[in-house]
């Protein structure tokens, strides 16, 4: 059996690795898209280490663009095998893969009209044509195959797939895979991105079976997060500076999927204590209102005290001063209004999407403030603003950061060093190798001393393309 590591070797997204049996059967764990600048990344999404054709199957950990973002693209180059995948996985991807491939449709779009005028030169630029168009979503998610968790499920002769809740985001899954070839039983697992314990709305990350192999995530291999305990007062704190006593806009970007529903669960909890100040908040992105609603139909994930807590307010996604925006002119207006609020919108990591446009109309302002509640590349908008950048150009136009910039990682949905290791210390007997992957370099350097020094065994952290055998 080899493992070959096709995305998210030694960086952090694009998440894809290729299992081939002996039986020369092939398996693909997560296709993510590559999340960065913006050059890199239309050479890099466009590239397959492997003939999309060959693979058999897809088992996908999660929903998240940088795990499933480039399945489309998989199929549309000929990919026609089963995508295995939770059910709440399922109900994600059905929204987010259209709206990937929406957003792809409309850049191109907006790309080779800016630019009509120079494909005809001496020396012309291309067109551009979108990665995947919103009929290769439909053809996607015909292949997909729903599961539960915690249950042994048969992927084809000879191996078998069990998923476990990962706690990362709704229907998120660590993967185990049972392989029985010429007599022996070789057991790969997969951590996706592990999630964190006593987070909101979710369950805890379940331990995933001992395994003999082990692909893990290292996102904040060399970060402790701040303690849960101090996080709501000093959101508090922020909004009531910001928003009250600056009288600015407190613009958060956050992803669509997880981040975005726990600060409205978070909010809503404020409000309900009489601790939120009377201020208007606004979920600006159509994507973030479609999963809320996906949100409300899994249930089967949430915590304990999420379901307390419906006991007391029936809708946690809501509240009187909360708006949900779907319409483009709506959102264009937040730009132009001097009315103190909160703006949690699209993407994450400032470089696409809505947010990307408040950031371009509002860094310039001191009143405001940009809170960042999440890992960014270093290559992108939100990235240059963790490292304390002080100008960015946004759409070709440079703009100083004259904004207040904040960083709340215990918001985030990864574990940090301590608890990833926590997770997987069940492992520690078991594993014979343990692959980083889905981290900076030096970060999973440093973990992989952190893990060793507290008696881990043979840790390794593959390179783009490399190829081992397992034994």
């Amino acid at each position: 059996m080899k493992l070959q590591f096709c995305g998210a070797a030694r960086q952090v997204t694009g998440s894809s690795h290729l299992v081939t049996l002996d039986s020369g059967y092939k398996i693909l764990l997560d296709c993510g898209l590559f999340q960065g600048s913006y050059k890199d990344d239309l050479i890099a999404n466009e590239e397959f280490l492997f003939n999309p054709a060959e693979i058999n199957c897809v088992v996908l950990s999660h929903a998240h663009m940088d795990h499933a973002g480039r399945l489309p693209k998989l199929v549309k180059d000929g990919f026609n095998g089963k995508i295995h995948a939770t059910h709440a996985t399922r109900s994600l991807c059905a929204i987010m893969l259209l709206d990937g491939a929406y957003i792809q449709e409309k850049d191109a779009e907006y790309y080779n009209k800016k630019n009509k005028n120079k494909f005809s030169l001496a020396d012309p630029i291309e067109p551009r044509a979108p990665l995947y168009t919103t009929k290769d979503v439909d053809k996607t998610m015909n292949l997909f195959i729903g599961y539960t968790y915690n249950k042994w499920y048969r992927v084809c002769d000879g191996v078998k797939v069990m998923y476990t809740d990962a706690g990362h985001i709704l229907g998120s899954a660590t993967v185990t895979l049972q392989v029985t070839e010429n007599g022996n039983t070789v057991t790969l697992g997969f951590t996706g991105d592990i999630g964190r314990p006593n987070r909101p709305i979710l369950r805890d990350p379940q331990p995933m079976p001992p395994c003999d192999y082990l692909i893990c995530e290292s996102t904040y291999g060399d970060t402790t997060h701040e303690a849960p305990p101090n996080e709501i007062d000093r959101f508090l704190e922020i909004i009531t500076h910001t928003c009250i006593t600056k009288r600015g806009k407190l613009i958060i970007p956050a992803f669509s999927i997880g981040r975005t529903q726990e600060l409205v669960y978070l909010l809503d909890q404020a409000e309900n204590a009489g601790r939120l100040p009377k201020v208007k908040v606004y979920v600006d992105s159509p994507l973030a209102v479609n999963a809320t609603t996906v949100f409300g139909a899994h249930p089967e994930c949430y915590d304990n005290e999420m379901n307390k807590y419906l006991l007391i307010d029936e809708n946690p996604f809501g509240f009187n001063n909360l708006t949900y925006i779907r319409e483009v002119e709506q959102s264009k207006a937040l730009n132009t209004s001097k009315e103190p609020c909160i703006i949690i919108s699209a993407s994450g990591m400032m470089n696409a999407g809505r947010v990307k446009h408040h950031l371009f109309n509002n860094i310039e302002d001191s009143r405001n403030t940009f809170l960042i509640v999440g890992y960014c590349s270093p290559e992108t908008p939100g990235g240059a603003l963790r490292n304390g950048a002080a100008g960015l150009k946004i759409f070709g136009e440079y703009k100083q950061v004259r904004a207040d910039v904040e960083v709340m990682d215990s918001f985030s949905a990864h574990g940090d060093r301590v608890e990833m290791k926590d997770f997987i210390t069940n492992q520690k007997s078991s594993a014979k190798k343990i692959f980083l992957v889905h981290g900076e370099y030096d970060t999973q350097q440093s973990w992989k001393s952190y893990l060793m020094e507290d008696g881990f065994g043979e840790i390794q952290i593959p390179a783009k393309g490399e190829i081992i055998e397992l034994s």
